[in-house]
């Protein structure tokens, strides 16, 4: 067998279960469905985001997930699912009259370069993602990223039903912090459900609301289960019909999908606009896989820099595989990391279980309906809080790692980079390409700092750039004193 049994299937209080054992089946599966619930919000809420088939997401979010731990030999107990970096990159690929191929073939490119800066980092040491990408230049393009897509919440998500937005926002905002335990950590899965049915509701007792595109005034449902109804219980997600799908843009400027487009299987397309488009987003991929290898290592007690190469390359390998077949790429997740820290339970044994469940779901169109029908109220104050997280933990990186901002090779070039990104600044070069946004923020903000940090005084140079890379989840570490304890030891 691949997994040793522990203490005989039994866990006593405080003990620790390693990757490379397992308890009992029975218990087993259940810590599985446990990450399935941990997982399931992100995993398809992005792909919806991203204009992507969510059954789909899930289904290669399972066969990823199994791949990642073949690949680093049960080492680095992670689940991967669909990542927070693209809804972004996609949005402006659909504003320059992209289709879901064309996100396909960037994000594809994405994947096979991660996949080729793992093998690179595999071979030289972890100390090169240290040495090209400080604390400093990750933390800024993660900030990028994130808040770049609020004019996405601001124009496409919230104005389609303004009222439930704020509340499931609201929603979000207390589940994340009022209750204690596991709860909190899946808020935003339970407030998507409370706010599809709360929407459901306003359907029945408010009426239809009033939906304006362009002048045009219209009725419609918040909740449209007419997909669901046409579904099959059990079947692969289907292909996507191309020539009939669509995209527009408003004269407010909030982007809508077509009514009727059904994403499913596809063959990416490449465009070398799109691709530079996306390919910035790489550099949060490498931070944030750097910090899950780290966190799992601080939690499991071993070195694990020498799996930091192949673990990138596996998400880079995952990702291509995924956008080939029309998913999103994907990434391992935070979320299921807080959930080993809370059990103590490491084995990977609960990862493959996942990640067979994922797949199963993959086989139920039904099921992908019924996520492709959530309501737009309902992702606009779902996104207004998650969009903005993913921005603020670019200032988490940050703090973690100590940059010092009174130095001025980090902070000018950051600064520079950061409003380029999230100011969506351009720079045109023909009449057919155009830089900017992500791409040219995150270009900036890495070439500028390197070229500042050549130009500075040796002790200024010295100083930048931050201690390590670090990023984990909130509350990841059940107990915090022994946290604080490690870094003292550090310190001294």
């Amino acid at each position: 067998m691949i997994w040793t049994l522990h203490n005989g299937g039994k866990l006593e209080p405080g003990e620790i279960v390693a990757p490379d054992e397992r308890l009992t089946w029975g218990r087993t599966i259940g810590l599985g469905a446990q990450h399935v619930v941990a997982m399931f919000g992100a995993t398809f809420v992005f792909p919806i985001l991203m204009g992507l088939n969510p059954q789909l997401a899930v289904m290669m979010s399972g066969i990823a997930t199994l791949v990642f731990i073949f690949v680093t030999k049960h080492e680095v107990p992670s689940y991967l699912g669909s990542s927070a970096s693209f809804p972004g990159v996609a949005a402006a690929i659909y504003a320059s009259g992209g289709k879901p191929n064309d996100v396909s073939g960037a994000l594809f490119v994405v994947g096979l370069t991660l996949f080729l800066c793992g093998i690179i980092i595999h071979a030289a040491g972890a100390k090169v993602v240290h040495r090209l990408l400080p604390p400093v230049v990750t933390g800024a393009v993660v900030m990028l990223i994130g808040f770049n897509l609020a004019p996405v919440v601001a124009k496409t998500y919230w104005p389609v039903d303004q009222w439930t937005a704020l509340i499931v926002m609201v929603l979000v905002v207390a589940l994340s912090v009022a209750p204690r335990g596991f709860l909190s950590r899946i808020a935003i899965f339970v407030a998507l459900i409370i706010g599809y049915v709360l929407s459901w509701l306003e359907d029945l007792v408010l009426g239809p609301m009033h939906k304006t595109v362009d002048g045009v005034s219209t009725t419609v449902n918040r909740v449209d289960w007419s997909g669901v109804r046409a579904a099959d219980w059990v079947g692969l997600p289907q292909m996507t019909d191309l020539d009939s799908w669509t995209y527009s843009v408003d004269s407010n400027g909030a982007g809508h999908f077509g009514a009727g487009n059904v994403v499913g299987f596809h063959l990416p397309a490449f465009h070398l606009s799109f691709i530079l488009l996306a390919l910035p987003v790489v550099i949060a991929l490498i931070a944030e896989n750097t910090g899950h290898v780290k966190a799992v290592a601080e939690m499991t007690d071993r070195n694990l820099d020498h799996q930091m190469g192949r673990a990138i390359a596996a998400d880079g390998a995952t990702s291509m595989v995924a956008t080939l077949a029309g998913a999103g790429p994907t990434t391992t997740y935070a979320e299921n990391i807080g959930v080993m820290a809370a059990t103590k339970v490491y084995s990977t044994a609960a990862y493959a279980v996942a990640a067979l469940v994922a797949i199963l779901f993959g086989f139920s169109p039904k099921f992908g309906a019924i996520i492709s029908a959530t309501p737009g109220g309902v992702l606009g104050g779902i996104t207004v809080v998650l969009y903005g997280m993913i921005g603020l933990l670019g200032a988490k990186i940050w703090r973690e790692n100590r940059v010092d901002f009174g130095n001025p090779v980090n902070i000018v070039p950051v600064a520079a980079g950061i409003i380029i990104g999230i100011g969506d600044v351009s720079l045109k070069f023909t009449e057919s390409f155009t830089l900017g946004g992500i791409a040219l923020g995150t270009i900036v903000t890495v070439g500028v700092y390197h070229l500042a940090k050549w130009l500075a005084p040796r002790e200024l140079a010295d100083a930048a750039g931050g201690t390590s890379i670090v990023l984990d989840t909130p509350g990841m570490y059940k107990d915090d004193d022994r946290r604080a304890n490690k870094r003292s030891d550090r310190d001294q």
